[in-house]
């Protein structure tokens, strides 16, 4: 296991909800689907994320309504990698732009969504020496 790829630890599908559509209406996606985060879309074309953070700081203590559109509260625009990217590029966008989850996308497709849980459950997996090296240089790159 010399390199670890973004595509090895990406979720897939991934669920995704239109622009025009509530913030109640992605608050019970997001439950039935028991995720923290939903991918927004314009005329099936990636615009945002909206994410359990956006709901407490721009829905909840901004005091705005459930019929918000989704629109009025996504975060854009959106930061994506590729699958082809290296978990450790991974673990640097997310500490350089202070986010926890990430869309994959490939040739302007959404193919994934990475997070720290995933980043977090590789370090988890088995104890051999590339393992170590591995986890090892994203606590690095984390710390810097």
């Amino acid at each position: 296991m010399d390199r670890n790829f973004v595509k090895d630890i990406m979720k897939k599908p991934v669920l995704s909800i239109d622009s025009s559509m509530t913030v109640k209406d992605a608050a019970k996606m997001m439950e039935d689907a028991k995720i923290g985060s939903i991918i927004v879309t314009e005329k099936n074309t990636v615009v945002g994320i909206l994410t359990e953070r956006d709901f407490v700081r721009k829905i909840v203590a901004q005091g705005k309504s459930l019929s918000t559109k989704i629109k009025e509260t996504m975060s854009s625009p959106l930061i994506v990698i590729s699958p082809d990217e290296t978990v450790w590029e991974l673990a640097e966008l997310m500490k350089i732009r202070k986010i926890h989850r990430v869309p994959v996308v490939d040739k302007d497709r959404l193919v994934g969504m990475v997070s720290t849980a995933d980043l977090t459950r590789l370090c988890s997996i088995g104890s051999d020496s590339e393992m170590s090296k591995l986890c090892d240089q994203i606590l690095l790159r984390m710390k810097n």
